[in-house]
Order: C-alpha cells, then structure tokens, then sequence
C-alpha cells in the first residue's frame, strides 16, 4: 500500500521547517503515490519555504507568547481555540494515516487534535533541551525521534527513539573536492580558510564580531566565507575582497564546508547536525535569543565530548582572539576536535524517522 498521507505540522523558524520537508522527501520516495499536507503558522517563514520545495501548506493562526505583556499575549487564547477548529476541520477533510510534527507553536493544534482523534502522531526534537511544544505533546503521540542522550528529563522513555536531525542529502555524501570548492567561492588553494555560519537570515553579533577582525584575520593569513544572512547583506557587501567572501545565503553548502578547515557557527539544532557529518573544528557562537537558552545547551552537550568549543556572545570582546589563535595555531587540536565531532554524527537520521512512521502505520493499520 503506497497511498497513504501524511500530515507535517512544524515551522517558524528553519529549524522545524526543512526537517519536516526532508521526512517528506523521504516518504516521497518510499511511497510515490503518498499525498502529503504540511500545517504551519499562516505568518511565518513555511508558507513560502514549503511551496518552494514542492508541497502544499495550510496556514493556522497561531503564534508563540511573548515574554512580556503584549497585545499578541491577550489574543493568544483566540489563536489557540481558532487553530484548533482549523485543525479538526484539516483532519476530517485530509483523513491523514499519520502526522509528523517537527516542533514549533504551530505544531501543537494539528497534532493535538489528530491525536486525539486517534491518528498515530510522531514527534521530531532537534535540541538538547527541548521545547514547549513538544513537551506538551508527549503524551499524545507514540513515539518521539531526539538527536540527544539523556531526553528523558522531557519525554517518556518509552516512548524515545534516538535517531539524529535530518540533515541535506549533499551533505551526508560529502563528495565535494576541496580545490573545485575554494575555486567555487573564488579563493585560492594552500590558504586556511574560515567559514563564518550566522543562519539563513544572519546573526549580528557574529557579523560584528567579523568586521571587526578583519585585519586580524587577515594579519594570520585567513580567507573568510561569510554568510552574513539576508538581513545584513547591504551593510557587510562593502568587506567582499580576493580573500573575504560575503554571501546572504549559502546553496551550495556542500561547497562550503568542503572548502573550509576550521568553522565558526551559531549552534542550532540542524547546524550542529551537520556540523556533526563535516567533521570540521568548530566554535561555537550560541544565540542568547532562544527559548531556554538551548543553543548553549546544544553546544554544551559537544563540548562535553571535547567535540567543539563554546564561546558565549558575552565573552567574544574578552576571549575571541586568544580562543582563536589558541586552536588556529594547534593541527593536532583540530584534527581532535574534528575526529570527535564525526564521532557523534548520525547521518541515516531522515531515514531512522521515516522507519518509526512507517512501523506506526503498519502498526495501525492491522489493526
């Protein structure tokens, strides 16, 4: 039996939106005749994300709860009561054989509802420390995917299936030619290159951090791939040169990571995921602007396993460049860092998932 569908309920950031199409794609592939409906919040990055990669998507109004007092706080019991009508309404209608969410306040309604309604839900955590959605949901669903030990502190244990993040299919093959990638971006062979990584729509701090030390990058022979995000691209274009190359947005991050020997990088849960495949030393810059601080736990849980280095926005002015030239200036290091880091990769994570959906529904459907 091919024709199943799916429901893929997860969004507002990157984070919970291109795990969700890599399920999918790898359903997709598995079972062409699937059909397949992705939820999401009807203000947010997924309703251009999802068409763009070839899928349909409803919209719910919804929205997370600000941290203070706001008109968007007063109306969030509206929100709630509105996507859970929505949601039923989607079930009833699109009948699905199981729903996948992949985290995100928009998640909560669908799967809520669907679960309820006794459809076989699955949940995917990408952090280390998990978020309100998918707490709230654990004892609807019947399994949970995580990409960390220890997620028994949030989940049933029962219920938990280690499998990693999905990460792009490129990288996991990582067939890329070092020399084809350098001369990709311009730059030149034999020359340590850095490459800066602040997400799709950029990360201030880091791209301060950067401007201002250009000239020491450059006083130690270091060529720079700088994906600065689409938010900051008219103010760092200035800084492209021979040997510092600036970009909005990355789509050949194969190249990228191919062409680089050490890496600066937000921790997010998809980055640190690939991040794991690449097997390159890494510094860690976590954003202090997430819920319940995950990032830094994220990249708490490498450096744990002498996998990565940590360096909190607070002490970049204070600690950057003794940090940097310590590991710089250390091969043996490097290569540690970069050998542990492969160590905790899990690259058949899109299909360990789809495994666990497609065991729910053959589950289901003996019944």
């Amino acid at each position: 039996m091919g024709n199943y569908k799916f429901i893929l309920s997860g969004g507002g950031t990157g984070g919970h939106i291109y795990p969700a199409i890599a399920i999918a794609n790898e359903l997709k592939r598995r079972h062409p005749d699937a059909q397949f409906l992705f939820v999401g919040a009807q203000d947010r990055m997924e309703m251009e994300k999802v068409p763009q990669a070839g899928y349909e998507i409803e919209g719910l109004w919804i929205s997370g709860l600000q941290r203070k007092l706001t008109l968007k706080n007063l109306m969030f019991p509206f929100k709630v009561i509105s996507s859970l009508i929505k949601a039923g309404k989607i079930v009833r209608r699109f009948k699905p054989d199981a729903v996948i969410g992949t985290g995100g306040f928009a998640s909560g309604p669908m799967l809520r509802v669907a679960a309820g309604k006794g459809v076989p839900c699955v949940l995917q955590e990408q952090n280390s420390y998990a978020g309100i959605t998918n707490k709230l949901l654990k004892d609807k669903v019947a399994k949970i995917c995580v990409a960390y030990d220890e997620m028994e502190r949030f989940f049933p244990k029962d219920k938990i299936v280690k499998t990693g993040n999905p990460v792009r299919g490129d990288l996991v093959e990582m067939s890329a030619d070092k020399s084809e990638a350098l001369d990709f971006f311009g730059l030149n062979t034999g020359v340590p290159t850095l490459l800066i990584l602040g997400g799709s729509l950029g990360a201030r701090r880091i791209n301060q951090l950067v401007a201002q030390n250009l000239e020491f990058f450059k006083k130690n022979g270091v060529q720079l791939i700088w994906q600065c995000g689409k938010l900051y691209i008219e103010e760092y274009a200035k800084y492209n040169s021979d040997t510092v190359k600036v970009l909005d947005f990355m789509n050949r991050m194969d190249y990228a990571y191919a062409a680089s020997d050490m890496i600066i990088s937000r921790a997010g849960a998809g980055s640190v995921s690939e991040l794991c495949i690449v097997g390159k030393p890494v510094i860690f810059v976590p954003s202090p602007n997430v819920s319940e601080d995950h990032q830094t736990k994220n990249a708490r849980a490498l450096v744990n396993e002498n996998a990565a280095v940590l360096l909190r926005e607070s002490e970049l002015d204070e600690k950057f460049e003794n940090v940097f030239s310590e590991l710089f200036q250390d091969k043996v290091e490097q290569k540690n860092l970069g050998d542990n880091i492969k160590k905790l990769a899990l690259p058949n994570a899109t299909k360990d998932i789809v495994d666990e959906i497609e065991k729910l529904i053959g589950n289901a459907t003996s019944k």
